[in-house]
């Protein structure tokens, strides 16, 4: 992506834009109606203390945005979930530095009429980028909430032609045992492997992220581009994408391989469906402390009046 300059070192909390200034900028951008967008997040990011090569230009997409707070960018790139850099949440901040996210290209199999080798600026369009704040639900009962910033998945399919016998979508993690140190553990039957049927991922909730926070993924955030599914559990939002292929049958996909009794192949947040090891009913909030009070889990992560309707006739306790 020629506009996108990626480091290679991970960011301290130190080097952040404070928290304050992101959402004081953010707030005003959003009442100039009036200018471009991109004028007026260039400008207010060259006027920030911390600007620097990684930032993108992007529009604020309000429609489908949550109105609650967000979690600190502290918060959100160094508690990750990644374990093709290790099991522990620290670990992709500890080890990511090593993965190297450019130059990037991702491979497009199966039935669709446009496959191939694709550069990342092939798929992704720089110029339409948007920021939408969603919830993040992990199956551990933590969540987050963070301002993504990309594109709708939908696009970039629309691009690749699937064929009409094309059922399902299904996405693969690059395999890079010497730069991601937990792929040389057998926690997984790597490479990492998820899916979609093609309506959810055609939803306009659906997104590929290339950033947050106004800047771009950080390598244990899932860099240079991954997959953001707002009403599903986390470890359907695939990070480090480098094959996606359509295909008429359900694929198979890593966690429901490895435990088909514990992660179905939906998915969806579901209050009311137990993990075998743990209850679904409640969630903390990261930053409220280890001991923070926890608070019910929405149905669909809170977006069940968007997405419902696509599994109407469907038993979410059967199919979870």
């Amino acid at each position: 992506m020629s506009s996108i300059r990626k480091s290679k070192q991970v960011i301290k909390s130190s080097e952040i834009t404070p928290e304050s200034v992101y959402l004081n900028r953010r707030s005003v951008l959003q009442t100039i109606g009036t200018l471009s967008t991109g004028l007026a997040i260039n400008l207010f990011v060259n006027d920030s203390i911390n600007a620097n090569e990684n930032q993108l230009t992007f529009s604020p997409n309000n429609k489908y945005s949550t109105t609650e707070s967000l979690n600190s960018y502290e918060d959100i790139t160094t508690y990750n979930n990644f374990y093709e850099f290790g099991m522990q949440k620290s670990d992709p901040y500890n080890y990511g530095s090593q993965f190297e996210p450019k130059p990037w290209s991702v491979k497009v199999s199966g039935e669709a009429n446009k496959t191939g080798v694709f550069d990342l600026d092939d798929l992704i369009d720089i110029n339409a980028l948007e920021e939408r704040i969603y919830r993040l639900r992990c199956v551990e009962a933590w969540s987050m909430v963070i301002p993504w910033v990309g594109i709708p998945l939908a696009s970039i399919i629309k691009k690749l032609q699937p064929k009409l016998n094309a059922k399902y979508v299904a996405f693969e993690t690059v395999y890079r045992p010497k730069q991601m140190p937990g792929q040389r553990r057998p926690a997984l039957d790597w490479p990492y492997i998820e899916g979609l049927t093609m309506q959810e991922a055609m939803h306009p909730l659906t997104i590929i992220a290339v950033g947050l926070y106004g800047k771009e993924l950080l390598n244990q955030n899932g860099a240079p581009m991954r997959l953001v599914v707002p009403w599903k559990y986390g470890f359907k939002s695939i990070k480090s994408i480098n094959k996606i292929h359509f295909q008429s049958k359900k694929p198979l996909t890593s966690w429901n391989i490895s435990a088909p009794n514990e992660y179905g192949f939906l998915a969806n947040v579901n209050p009311e469906v137990d993990h075998p090891r743990w209850s679904q009913a409640r969630e903390r909030r990261i930053g409220a402390g280890f001991f923070g009070t926890k608070q019910p889990t929405l149905m669909f992560n809170g977006y069940a009046e968007d997405v419902a309707n696509l599994y109407s006739g469907i038993s979410l306790r059967r199919n979870f």
